[in-house]
Formats: structure tokens, sequence, C-alpha cells
């Protein structure tokens, strides 16, 4: 092949991935909301024609736009009226997709009970309409509400007898975002300030959109309390709301932005290494500078020391196995956030939420988060502030 053939090939390869990404998202639309479509305005119900008109009407706006809103809401110019448009639409439809797969599981039930149409499947619309409302309007109450501290042990056995009890409080993608939540957020501070943290950490995905636009909600970081270290590393969010700025900002605020780098903290004659790195993201976002680095994280560090890693995903746990790491703690997961959102988060990722053991050394603390992404909504996974208290052996 020549040059200028190869030349010439690269822009047929890019539009043809285009090409292929719009099919595949545009399949995915179309069952979300053709889904719930049929099963609460066709599929049997035999319902007036002017409310099949409307219906469709609706759900036929409704894919049509939300592709739109979500561009302008969550592209470069972060618009937020759209944004939060978009985020609840996404809410919704998916509660609704889930719950009417099961209506046409309850429909068969009901077919193979004996009873007639169009009742079997009116019941079965009224079953899944009543189920999506109480789980929307509960999951919007618990994604907008302070979240419940959790309280988990763990025991580091290279920990020193000296920093035996650290308190260590974890925040974790708190997603300031369209919604304004300044007051959840001086909630947030609030509720940490008041479990006498040694230490607190923050992995990743702070906001979504600039320093600028969410400086209000991000201040009351700025105030919370640690006897010994305030830590941050990015999230794959930084990386497309100006990552530099925020590992910048946050400085200001107080913290230390462990952007490949490390820090010691002691107590009692013990010392622990505090040790961050890059979300694993950010090699391909194009910012000068910003990788996943656990060398550079960790170089200089007394490898008789314990470490304590900040990751933002799960999936960065090969890294800290092959780096002698002693507690990797990460989110990102969300704990899936809406079930049951959660099976596609596992494939993806090597642990959901919760402790687990990675290898005979290296341990890792999955928070579901403190916050939520986009839509405003957690249903079976719900936020924490996270208290982990490590131990040394006995």
């Amino acid at each position: 092949m020549s040059v200028g053939e190869e030349v010439e090939s690269r822009p047929r390869r890019r539009a043809s991935r285009v090409i292929r990404f719009a099919l595949i998202i545009g399949a995915i639309l179309l069952l979300l909301f053709g889904v719930p479509w049929w099963t609460l305005i066709v599929s049997g119900n035999d319902w007036p024609t002017p409310v099949v008109v409307i219906g469709t009407i609706v759900f036929a706006v409704a894919l049509a736009g939300f592709p739109a809103l979500m561009f302008t809401g969550h592209g470069r110019g972060h618009h937020d009226v759209p944004a939060k448009i978009a985020d609840t639409m996404l809410g919704v439809v998916w509660v609704l997709f889930v719950w009417s797969i099961a209506g046409q599981i309850l429909t068969g039930v009901l077919w193979a009970a004996g009873v007639g149409t169009p009742a079997r499947s009116r019941i079965a619309t009224v079953v899944v309409a009543l189920i999506a409302l109480v789980l929307l309007l509960w999951g919007y109450a618990e994604a907008m509400r302070v979240p419940r501290i959790r309280r988990i042990d763990v025991t580091v056995p290279r920990l020193g007898a000296g920093l035996d009890g650290l308190r260590l409080v974890l925040i974790t993608d708190t997603h300031y975002g369209p919604i304004d939540r300044a007051r959840w957020s001086r909630g947030v501070t609030a509720a940490v300030n008041a479990l006498d943290p040694d230490v607190v950490a923050h992995t990743g995905d702070i906001a979504d959109g600039e320093v600028a636009q969410r400086r209000e909600q991000a201040a009351p970081l700025a105030d919370i309390r640690a006897s010994l270290a305030r830590v941050y590393v990015t999230g794959n969010h930084e990386y497309f709301s100006g990552a530099q700025r925020w590992v910048e900002h946050m400085a200001a605020l107080g913290w230390e932005a462990l952007h490949n780098r490390h820090l010691v903290v002691s107590r009692g004659g013990d010392s622990l290494v505090i040790a961050g790195v890059d979300d694993r993201t950010a090699a391909g976002s194009g910012v000068p500078g910003h990788h996943a680095d656990h060398e550079a994280a960790l170089e200089g560090a007394d490898p008789a020391l314990p470490i304590l890693l900040l990751a933002h995903q799960p999936a960065q746990i090969e890294g800290a196995v092959a780096h002698g790491v002693d507690l990797q703690i990460s989110g990102h997961t969300h704990g899936g956030q809406i079930w049951p959102f959660h099976y596609l988060v596992r494939l993806d990722q090597p642990a959901l939420q919760g402790l687990s053991r990675h290898s005979e050394r290296t341990q890792l603390y999955t928070s579901r988060g403190t916050g939520f992404w986009g839509p405003p909504f957690r249903v079976f996974a719900p936020s924490e502030i996270t208290l982990l208290t490590l131990r040394a052996a006995a």
C-alpha cells in the first residue's frame, strides 16, 4: 500500500467506526425505549386508540430527543438543564425497561393461569408502572440523602502497633453536577468530621463539570478535618472535566493531590506510606503528564513500610499486587447504582463493593460511592461514607 492509499484509508476506517458505534447506540436506545413502550402501550392491552397514540408519541419524542439532550448536557459545554432532563430520562427508562421485561414474564404466568386478554396485559402493565414509580421515588430519596456510615475493620499485617486503630474515612464519586448539591456537600463534610478521622481519602470523580462550574458544590471539602492527612486522586470523570485544574483546585482546598506520588504518615513511632495513582483512563485522555504510574508513586518509599494506595478503579488492583501494596481503596462502581446494572459493572471490574483479597499481601476495598452519576436514583445500591479502621496483626 502506498502512503497516499494509507492516508486515504484512515478516514474510511474512522468513518466505519463512527457508523458502527452509532448503530450500536441506536440499537440500545431502541431496546431501552421500545420494550417499555411495547409493555405499557401495546402488547395486548387493548387501550383506547387515543391512549395508544398519545403514549406512542411520548415514547417517540423521548427516544428522538434523548441523544441530543445527553450530548448537549454532557458535552464540552456541560449545559446543566438538558443534562438534568437527559439523566432523569435515562434513570426512568432503565427502571421501566427492567421491570417491563419482568412484566412480560408476568403476562406469561397469568396466561398459564388462564387469565384472559386484555386483563392479563393490563394487570402486568399496572404492576410494572406501580413498581417503577415506587422504586424511582425511593431511589431518588436514596440518591439525594447524606450517605450512611459504613464501618469496616481491616487487618493490615505489616501495620505497626503505633498505627493500630488508625481511622481512615473514604469518600469517592461525589459527582458534583447539574443538580446543585452544595447543601448535600456540607452534610457530607459534617458527617466525615463527626467520625474524627486520622486520614480522609477521596478516590476521584469529584465532579461532572469544570472547577468554575462546580466550585460552590466542592467548597465544603476545604472544611473536612483529618489529624494526619487529606489525600485525593483523579477518577475517570476528571478527564472529561479539566483533570489538571481539579488537581490544582484540590491542592488549593488543602488536600494532598497524590498525582503518581506518595507521602508518609507516622504515629506512635510507626509509619504508613499513602500513595496515589492517576485513573487508568488518564493515559488516553491527552492531558499532559497524566497516566497511572505505580513506580513513580512509590519511588523512594521504604519497602519495609506498609502501603495504602488510592486508585479510582478496582481494575487497577493488578498494579497494586505487582508493587506489593497492602491495601488499595477505590470507588468507581457505585455498587451498580440502579439494579440490576451491577451485572454489567462486574464485566469490567474485579469487585463491585466491599473488602476483597487479591494476593497474600494485597487487599482491596471498593466503595459504593458517596454521590451518584447521572440519573438521580440509587436502587438497591446505597451510597456510603466509609470508616475503615486499620488494625495491626494480633
